[in-house]
């Protein structure tokens, strides 16, 4: 259930293991939030999609799928827009100075040394939530400067209501004196385990985007006899004693059943439940009821531009826009775009399904973009030439203060009365995570299908990995790797 990355990878594993399969998908074009869009031929991603991982068995499933010629190796260059201007991440001495202003920046002093010495005067001070934390380290003014208004664009929650526990993990070794010093030094650490996991230096990018991956894996499932149905919903689950035992599935034009000895799911964890057949206890639909998603919005604008800024992305700190992030989908490819003297930019907005930006009219969407994008001095209004817009459902599952009650007692029931459905993938698993641990939760699945018995629920976690079996093949994949894939993933913060 799902042609995004998890479900299109385990489709593709079972092919190769001759296994028959059917996966339904309810879009029109395959790889979930890791699909290409395009619009008058140009192409643009549902946000960024570097292909970098640690592990071997996804690595080669990429390089089975797409050939080397289809990939192009990128320098990753990603900045901070503030106050019409860019920063340098990681910090850079005077960049930071030049772009602040002297003023600006003895203010920050003066606001991270107030904190350092109000820290020794009351040391017990509580540090609840994200706000406190950062102040602490950096002070309140730097805390308002880089910190406070991209994250509550993404979240959609006040920084006074996130964890400070996230933020611990979130810039784990970093203070003010480490980065002043970092900065002046420049001395990157030899050892893989000590660089800041944001900092992947360079990465692989089909040419034609991550979509061309994923459309490249459907016609090898389809290859080797398998089904892949597009623009085809999940009804209903029908389930029994010895758990499930097939699907309802429906287009535009009809309806059918579909039985299969094992289940894989991607759907939202919430989505799931719901459409069990018969429906599970009340208490479990109102734990499903407690898992929520962040939405997100790409309108894409077509610049009449040849070039613009280096970057991949930048980030946006500036309050007066709505707008998050902004991706230069020709600094990804330049096949990305369909005239090569123009410039197609992805403008991210975070949301909720059902709130006024969910809600604008495709049009307004396009007009609020090209007006923030001229009011940020990127471009000038008259260059932008035409627009268009993608709207990505439960892009974000959000780890909200009852998130993870809610989800221990649906996993509880599944285990326990669904012995022959596995969750795998980012919504399927309700873990904010990338691409290829989704693809790793997906191969494991098919293992256990094989015969193996891995939890797929231990991937990316603190915790020591337990497996039954020991693996030693080229693709297989051992408790080494399952920790190595944890240092590439973002982390999430809590709802206090």
């Amino acid at each position: 259930m799902g042609a995004g990355p998890a479900g299109l990878t385990a489709a593709y594993q079972l092919s190769k293991a001759r296994i028959s399969n059917v996966t339904v998908e309810k879009a029109s074009d395959v790889g979930g939030i890791s699909r290409t869009a395009t619009y008058k031929g140009y192409r643009f991603d549902i946000g960024g999609h570097r292909f970098f991982t640690k592990i071997e068995a996804v690595e080669a499933m990429w390089r089975e799928v797409l050939a080397e010629e289809d990939y192009l190796r990128r320098s990753r260059l990603s900045r901070i827009y503030y106050n019409k201007k860019f920063f340098s991440y990681p910090l850079r001495i005077g960049n930071a100075l030049k772009g602040l202003g002297i003023l600006n920046s003895f203010l920050i002093l003066i606001s991270y040394l107030k904190s350092h010495i109000k820290g020794h005067i009351f040391p017990n001070r509580p540090e609840i939530s994200f706000e406190d934390w950062v102040s602490n380290r950096f002070g309140h003014r730097l805390y308002e400067t880089f910190f406070k208004t991209y994250t509550e664009k993404v979240w959609g929650i006040p920084c006074t209501e996130l964890s400070a526990e996230w933020a611990a993990q979130r810039i784990k070794g970093l203070s003010m004196v480490s980065a002043v010093r970092n900065a002046l030094v420049r001395k990157q650490s030899k050892d893989k385990q000590k660089v800041i996991k944001t900092l992947i230096d360079s990465f692989d990018y089909p040419r034609l985007g991550p979509g061309m991956m994923w459309q490249a894996t459907r016609d090898r499932i389809l290859s080797a006899g398998n089904t892949v149905c597009m623009k085809t919903s999940v009804d209903r689950i029908i389930w029994n004693e010895s758990g499930v035992s097939a699907i309802e599935v429906s287009t535009q034009k009809d309806k059918a059943v579909i039985n299969g000895s094992h289940f894989l799911s991607t759907l939202p964890i919430r989505e799931l439940i719901h459409k069990l057949d018969p429906l599970p206890p009340l208490s479990i639909l109102e734990a499903a009821n407690l898992l929520l998603y962040r939405d997100f919005i790409t309108v894409a604008l077509i610049i009449d531009v040849d070039q613009l800024f280096p970057d991949n992305w930048i980030y946006i700190h500036d309050p007066r826009v709505k707008v998050g992030r902004i991706q230069n989908f020709k600094n990804w490819s330049e096949e990305m775009v369909a005239e090569p003297n123009r410039t197609c930019l992805g403008l991210e907005y975070f949301c909720f399904e059902g709130d006024g930006l969910w809600t604008m009219k495709d049009k307004d969407l396009v007009q609020l973009a090209s007006e923030e994008l001229a009011l940020l001095g990127l471009v000038d209004k008259d260059k932008i030439k035409d627009g268009a817009v993608v709207r990505q459902a439960k892009a974000y599952p959000v780890y909200n203060s009852t998130y993870k009650k809610g989800l221990d007692e649906v996993r509880a029931f599944i285990n326990k009365n669904l012995p022959n459905l596995q969750l795998i993938g980012r919504n399927g698993m309700h873990k904010y995570n990338n691409q290829d641990h989704s693809m790793l939760t997906a191969m494991l699945a098919v293992k256990n299908i094989l015969g193996a018995n891995y939890n797929i629920w231990e991937v990316n976690t603190e915790d020591d990995y337990h497996e039954e079996e020991s693996t030693k093949s080229s693709d297989s994949v051992n408790a080494t790797d399952l920790h190595r894939v944890e240092a590439t993933q973002p982390q999430v913060p809590t709802k206090l």
